[in-house]
């Protein structure tokens, strides 16, 4: 299924923090926890690019991956390694890559490394964490573009990401619509009360004469 174009366009006008109100009227988890962004700016949206990496016994050959090469422009590479900080699958020449194949950042559910290198390039990147051992020998490359669980949230291949200085979080493909109609519904919202605020209305009037609390119920 493809995503509007408008969809996209109204996710990356509001960030996380409208997108996550709006999940919660679904009743969805999409919230990527403990994920925090080490590099880039600005909010980055698209549809996830997902890779699957598994731990090995120590003196397995498990070389490094190549699935970069796969994913297409304006696409959002969100990997599954278990969370594990021990060991990176994500580097300087995975980045410089993708910033030349125009993807608009990566989500890891684990570490990456050479991040002063990446911050340079300034390429949109979150993760659980940095260090700096490699994840040769140590991780092993499973799939591309299929389900995998990140922190706690199930991503499919296609699914809409979002993520900016708050954090990272995914809204199913399917739901992606009706979660950017509630998004322009809590924006206004939202918008009114501050209008009200500049007007010297105490914030619990303007709350209330908004709907603010309201905001969490679909009509």
């Amino acid at each position: 299924m493809r995503t509007d174009l408008d969809t996209l366009a109204t996710f990356r006008a509001h960030g996380t923090g409208p997108v996550s109100d709006a999940l919660d009227l679904a009743g969805i988890n999409g919230g990527l926890v403990e994920l925090a962004r080490v590099s880039g700016a600005g909010t980055v949206v698209g549809p996830a690019f997902t890779v699957s990496f598994e731990p090995v016994e120590p003196g397995t050959n498990a070389p490094a991956a190549d699935f970069i090469d796969d994913v297409p422009e304006g696409a959002v590479v969100v990997i599954a390694n278990g969370g594990r900080v021990d060991c990176t699958v994500w580097g300087d020449i995975l980045a410089g890559v993708a910033v030349s194949r125009g993807v608009a950042g990566t989500v890891i559910d684990g570490a990456c490394r050479d991040v002063d290198d990446i911050r340079a390039l300034g390429y949109s990147l979150w993760s659980r964490g940095c260090f700096m051992k490699s994840g040769k020998n140590r991780a092993r490359f499973v799939a591309a573009q299929v389900p995998i669980n990140v922190s706690g949230a199930l991503v499919h291949p296609g699914d809409l990401v979002c993520a900016d200085g708050a954090g990272a979080l995914v809204v199913p493909v399917a739901t992606a619509e009706r979660a950017a109609e509630d998004v322009l519904r809590i924006a206004e919202m939202e918008a009114a009360v501050r209008a009200d605020l500049d007007q010297c209305v105490p914030l619990r009037t303007a709350r209330a004469r908004r709907g603010y609390n309201l905001a969490g119920l679909r009509r």
